[in-house]
C-alpha cells in the first residue's frame, strides 16, 4: 500500500467533520476566518503563550482552565461558528470537540499557530488585559498604543480612537476584525483617522465635530449617552484642558471621554483632558485610562489628582509620550495602577 506523506494525511483530515468538528489546513482556516464575519476566533493555549504572539483578533481561553467550557459559553456566540487554534493542533483539536459536544460549530488550524506561521501569515503581540463582568462574562482589552484600544466582548469588537500611525503602525485591516462600534474622543490626528474608520466599519460614536468632518456617526455631546446594544452603554464625558496658554489644545465643550459600560463592568477612557472637576462625578469605574502627557493633557501630579477623585479599581495611564509615569504606583497604593507600553 502506498504511503501517505504528513502533509497529505493532514490534507484529506482537513477535508472532512470529525466528531462535530471540521480540521481546516492554513489556507482554508485563514479563507474562512476573513470571509466569514460572523466568525469568532479562539486562542486556547496559555496567556504565556498568547502573549508571545497570537493571530490578529483573537481571544484566549485556556483549554488546560478548570472552567474552559464555561468561560467560553460566557464569551462566545453558540449560533457563530468557531475557528480555533493551540500551538500545533492538538490541544485545539481536544477543544474543539469539547465544543461541538456543547452545541457549538467548531473548525480546528490544522497545525495551529505553527502552520500559520510557516505559512508567513501574521501574528500580533499586542498586550492584553482580562477582566470578568459582574455576570461572570470575559472582556478583553486590547492595548494597541497611545490613545487606541480595543474591547472585545462576546464576540463583539469595540474600538476606541483608532489610528494607523503615531509611533507605532498600525495595520488594523490585518490585525483586528471589523469593529461593531467605534468611539472617537475628537478630531486629532492621533485619535481620529478617517480611512482607518473606513476600513474597520462599524457604528461610529463620536463629538460632534468628527461626525461633521466624517459625514457619518452617531453624535454625542458632553453628558449625553446612548444604549449601543444590548447590555451595552456609552455615556459621553467632559474631556478639556484647564491651564492656561493650553486652553487652545482642548477647548472646555468641545471633546468627549467616555463611560462604557459592559454587562455592568464601567470603563473610563478620559479622552486628552486635565484633572477637571467633572470628574468628582465619575463613579463605580473597574478600570480607567488616564492621559498623562503635558501641556496636551495631564501632568503627573494631575494625573494622581484625578485617579484619587475617580477611586478606579484598576489604574491604567495612557497617551504618555515621553512622561515618566513609574511614580505613579507609589503615590496611590490604594489603587491597582497597571503600567503598560502605552506612550
Amino acid at each position: 500500500m502506498r504511503k501517505l506523506s504528513i502533509v497529505a494525511v493532514l490534507s484529506l483530515l482537513g477535508m472532512h467533520s470529525c466528531k462535530g468538528y471540521e480540521n481546516l489546513p492554513v489556507q482554508a482556516f485563514q479563507n474562512r476566518l476573513s470571509s466569514d464575519g460572523a466568525a469568532q476566533l479562539l486562542d486556547v493555549r496559555t496567556p504565556e503563550e498568547f502573549a508571545a504572539g497570537h493571530l490578529p483578533g483573537a481571544i484566549n481561553i485556556d483549554w488546560q482552565a478548570d472552567d474552559f467550557l464555561p468561560a467560553v459559553q460566557a464569551a462566545l456566540d453558540p449560533s457563530r461558528p468557531v475557528l480555533l487554534y493551540c500551538r500545533s493542533g492538538r490541544r485545539s483539536a481536544a477543544a474543539a470537540g469539547e465544543l461541538a459536544k456543547a452545541g457549538f460549530s467548531p473548525f480546528n488550524l490544522l497545525g495551529g499557530i505553527l502552520a500559520w506561521q510557516e505559512a508567513g501569515l501574521p501574528v500580533t503581540t499586542y498586550e492584553v488585559e482580562r477582566f470578568c463582568t459582574p455576570s461572570g462574562a470575559p472582556l478583553e482589552i486590547w492595548l494597541i498604543k497611545h490613545g487606541s484600544l480595543a474591547i472585545a466582548y462576546k464576540g463583539l469588537s469595540i474600538q476606541v480612537d483608532p489610528v494607523a500611525g503615531y509611533g507605532k503602525p498600525t495595520d488594523y485591516a490585518a490585525d483586528f476584525p471589523k469593529a461593531h462600534y467605534v468611539l472617537v474622543t475628537h478630531e486629532h490626528g492621533d485619535h481620529f483617522d478617517p480611512e482607518v474608520l473606513s476600513i474597520l466599519g462599524g457604528q461610529v460614536i463620536t463629538n460632534a465635530r468628527c461626525a461633521q468632518m466624517l459625514g457619518r456617526g452617531s453624535a454625542l455631546a458632553n453628558g449625553e449617552g446612548m444604549d449601543i446594544c444590548e447590555g451595552i452603554h456609552v455615556d459621553a464625558v467632559p474631556a478639556y484642558n484647564t491651564t492656561e496658554g493650553h486652553l487652545q489644545f482642548h477647548p472646555q465643550g468641545r471633546d468627549n471621554g467616555y463611560i462604557l459600560s459592559v454587562d455592568g463592568f464601567r470603563i473610563y477612557i478620559a479622552g486628552d483632558t486635565e484633572d477637571i472637576p467633572e470628574m468628582a462625578a465619575v463613579k463605580d469605574i473597574d478600570v480607567a485610562f488616564l492621559p498623562c502627557n503635558q501641556p496636551y493633557t495631564m501632568t503627573v501630579p494631575q494625573c494622581i489628582a484625578a485617579a484619587r477623585m475617580v477611586k478606579p479599581k484598576v489604574l491604567i495611564p495612557y497617551h504618555f509620550g515621553q512622561t515618566d509615569i513609574s511614580g505613579i504606583p507609589a503615590a496611590l497604593p490604594e489603587i491597582d495602577v497597571r503600567l503598560r507600553q502605552m506612550q
